[in-house]
């Protein structure tokens, strides 16, 4: 981003802007800010979260809440290496493969519990105190697929993505239809599938298929197949 003299403006981020000085520590700790930051965020999303919402939510101004942050970016970047403190990496004890896998699972629960999170991810760069650790601990996982440089960046991106992307919709859908039975869907989709069936055989005969089964074992299924296709995939250029 350029300023109005047409210079770039360099990269910010909380965790290198120099802490404020005051003679007086505020009231109100930075943690104690991000825990009402996160009732909200979990509540409410990314659109419940403003700065006089956090103000009103904490009984305080906001002169306490700027004290340790700037702005809402600022607070959006702890609350997101907060809820990275919920995501394990084991050790690759049983091998490459398991770790990286089990990592996926890990981030896919904590994108679960805490949607708002899945438009951060690429925003700022991850550098927070449990952020690192996640990413020094998927660096030693893919340490046995004997990945480095570019490749182990590409790799780790790759597995990245996909739970970014598959987990931000899977919550999107859980959001909006939690609680729903196969017998639901078919019964809301009976109809529907009725009036395609003559145009659309296949199309209406894959869904029918799909929708009988109930939507967690769909998502779970979805999700191990495509993980198991990239580990397969990563496996397949590391053995170049």
């Amino acid at each position: 981003m350029a300023d109005k003299a047409g210079a770039m403006k360099p990269p910010e981020s909380v965790w290198v802007r120099p802490q404020r000085a005051r003679r007086e520590q505020p009231t109100l700790s930075r943690d104690q800010i991000v825990d009402a930051a996160l009732e909200l965020l979990d509540a409410e999303g990314l659109n419940g979260l403003s700065m006089r919402r956090l103000g009103t939510r904490l009984n305080s101004g906001a002169t306490s809440v700027y004290w340790h942050v700037a702005n809402k970016d600022e607070l959006l970047e702890l609350a997101l290496d907060r809820v990275m403190a919920e995501v394990t990496v084991p050790a690759p004890d049983g091998g490459w493969r398991d770790a990286v896998a089990a990592y996926a699972r890990s981030l896919r629960a904590m994108i679960h519990r805490h949607p708002w999170t899945v438009p951060l991810f690429g925003a700022q760069p991850m550098i927070g105190p449990n952020a690192t650790r996640v990413l020094d601990e998927v660096i030693v996982a893919f340490d046995g697929a004997g990945f480095t440089g570019m490749a182990l960046e590409n790799a780790m991106s790759l597995i990245a993505d996909y739970i970014i992307g598959a987990a931000g919709s899977e919550a999107s859908w859980q959001g909006r239809h939690d609680g729903a039975t196969s017998e639901d869907w078919m019964r809301a989709l009976g109809p529907y599938l009725t009036e395609i069936t003559d145009r659309h055989p296949r199309l209406a005969a894959h869904i029918t298929e799909v929708w009988s089964q109930e939507t967690d074992d769909i998502l779970e299924s979805r999700f191990t197949y495509g993980l198991t296709c990239l580990l397969d995939g990563i496996e397949a250029r590391r053995t170049r």
